[in-house]
This record gives structure tokens, C-alpha cells and sequence, in this order.
């Protein structure tokens, strides 16, 4: 059961990424990740949210390990990296990796201490 409910999210997950990729990626004009950003951004808050809500629980394996896990994307992230710095972007490069890092552990805890504001067990 928990495998199904991990791939079952992970397809939902991997679908709604590729899809607000493109969808992202077709608004903005910039050699920036912006789209991988904003996914990966998104992700950590809601991860956050979905951590204190059911963690232990069954549904935090298709929320959080399933939808979560296949929304965010880390391979995506260094793929984008490597490629500002072979296109002499090393400065993007920089700035994309602090800002994602700084910025995804605030949204996390952001979620998780909002959702425990608003939702107290």
C-alpha cells in the first residue's frame, strides 16, 4: 500500500512540475531557472505544511513523498547550475544556489509554523 500511494503521488507530482515548468517557462524570457525556482520554492513551503499536518501518517507518503518529492526536483536544479556556469553565468549560478537554499528552508518552516498557527492540535 505504501508504494502505491508514493507512485500514485509521484505521478500527480511529476505531472503538475512538468506542466507549471512549461507553463512558467513560457511567460518569463531570462536565462535564469526561474520556473525550477518557483517549483522548488512552492514545494518547501507546502512540504512544511504537509509536515505538520500528517507526518507518521499515510497520506504524508503521497503528499509528501510522492507529490512533494516528484514536484521538487534537485537533479533539475543542478542540471540549470552547471549549465549558467558553462554558459559564463557564474554569478546566476551563485545567486540561484544561496537564494534556493536560503529561501526553500524559510518556506518550509513558513508553512510548517503557519500551519501550526492557524491549525493547533
Amino acid at each position: 500500500m505504501d508504494l502505491l500511494l508514493v507512485g500514485i503521488g509521484g505521478i500527480f507530482g511529476g505531472l503538475s512540475r512538468y506542466q507549471l515548468g512549461k507553463l512558467v517557462s513560457a511567460k518569463v524570457n531570462t536565462s535564469f531557472p526561474v520556473a525550477t525556482f518557483i517549483i522548488n520554492l512552492t514545494g518547501a513551503f507546502l512540504l512544511g505544511i504537509v509536515t505538520n499536518l500528517y507526518s507518521g501518517q499515510m497520506i504524508y507518503l503521497f503528499l509528501g513523498d510522492g507529490f512533494l518529492g516528484t514536484y521538487t526536483t534537485f537533479s533539475t536544479f543542478m542540471y540549470e547550475n552547471v549549465s549558467l556556469i558553462k554558459g559564463h553565468e557564474s554569478l546566476n549560478a551563485v545567486v540561484y544556489i544561496i537564494s534556493s537554499l536560503i529561501l526553500g528552508i524559510a518556506g518550509f518552516l513558513i508553512g510548517y509554523i503557519i500551519c501550526g498557527f492557524l491549525l493547533p492540535r
